[in-house]
């Protein structure tokens, strides 16, 4: 009996594994004039790349013979001059539901202490006129989290909800947010946002909803800024167990500090992007069960 459970085990790991992709490095290239890249968002055909230059900022690209091109489009995190989302970590967007874009904020050198925010913003306008002048509809400091946020659309049971995760080395959870409590909140830990939560592993840079699959990403580093890591999670598994429920992890041979994906058009094509100033993009080939 023990061996036929040990047997039985394996195969539910394996079939799980079949879930998600081998994956490997295409090619890498640079992308200037995002300073240090801190993500990737794909809307209708549109790659919105986001970092951290002298001040927050966000370019529009075209996927075009697998090279993303620049649309001559720039918009700026800042109101009236200011700076406001310095370091852009996470871009939550679907269509017909509010937009939020998260900033996380070190306090001090040693890394112990944060800040972090989530916005809430007029999207449509915000593409118009390039900056949040008139656009900025919310700020919402997120005092549930841990170490940072970087907020991701995800469907839970039929509903959307805002999930974020933390970055730090112990008691990381992934948190999911009602969206539209959370846009009229001051803080995260105002009664009706925080609807479900479970733990998860360190090191987390970003998120990416693959919603025909059920599968959350974890978008991580191996260890702190160092490395490339995705681990594919079965969220709703994980939402029922209170603990990541992992399908797969996928460590790729790079040594710079991974911040975003997403996958492409092409479920066999993904984007990576780092913050390093050169060699910053890598196309990634995904191979399927």
């Amino acid at each position: 009996m023990k061996i036929l459970y040990t047997i039985l085990a394996s195969a539910a790991i394996l079939l799980m594994a079949d879930r998600a992709p081998d994956m490997n490095i295409r090619n890498s290239y640079t992308l200037d004039f995002l300073g240090a890249c801190q993500g990737i968002s794909l809307q209708d055909g549109k790659y919105y790349l986001y970092g951290d230059r002298e001040v927050g900022v966000m370019r529009e690209y075209r996927l075009e013979n697998n090279t993303l091109v620049y649309q001559q489009k720039e918009y700026r995190f800042t109101a009236h001059d200011s700076n406001i989302i310095k370091h852009p970590t996470g871009l939550a967007y679907h269509e017909g539901l509010p937009v939020f874009i998260g900033n996380s904020v070190r306090l001090n050198k040693e890394g112990t202490s944060w800040k972090a925010l989530i916005y809430c913003i007029n999207w449509e306008g915000f593409l118009k006129t390039g900056t949040l002048d008139g656009n900025l509809l919310n700020t919402i400091h997120d005092d549930v989290c841990i170490q940072g946020t970087r907020p991701e659309y995800v469907e839970y049971k039929g509903k959307w909800y805002v999930a974020t995760a933390d970055y730090g080395s112990r008691a990381n959870e992934v948190r999911l947010y009602d969206p539209a409590a959370l846009q009229k909140a001051a803080k995260t830990t105002e009664s009706g946002v925080l609807v479900r939560k479970f733990k998860c592993s360190p090191w987390v840079q970003n998120l990416h909803w693959i919603a025909n699959k059920g599968i959350l990403v974890l978008i991580q580093n191996k260890t702190e800024g160092r490395g490339w890591r995705f681990t594919y999670l079965d969220l709703e598994q994980s939402i029922e167990r209170g603990e990541e429920k992992v399908l797969k992890v996928v460590d790729l041979e790079k040594p710079d500090e991974l911040e975003g994906f997403t996958l492409t058009n092409d479920p066999a094509l993904g984007i990576g992007v780092s913050s390093s100033r050169k060699e910053n993009i890598s196309l990634l080939n995904l191979q399927w069960k």
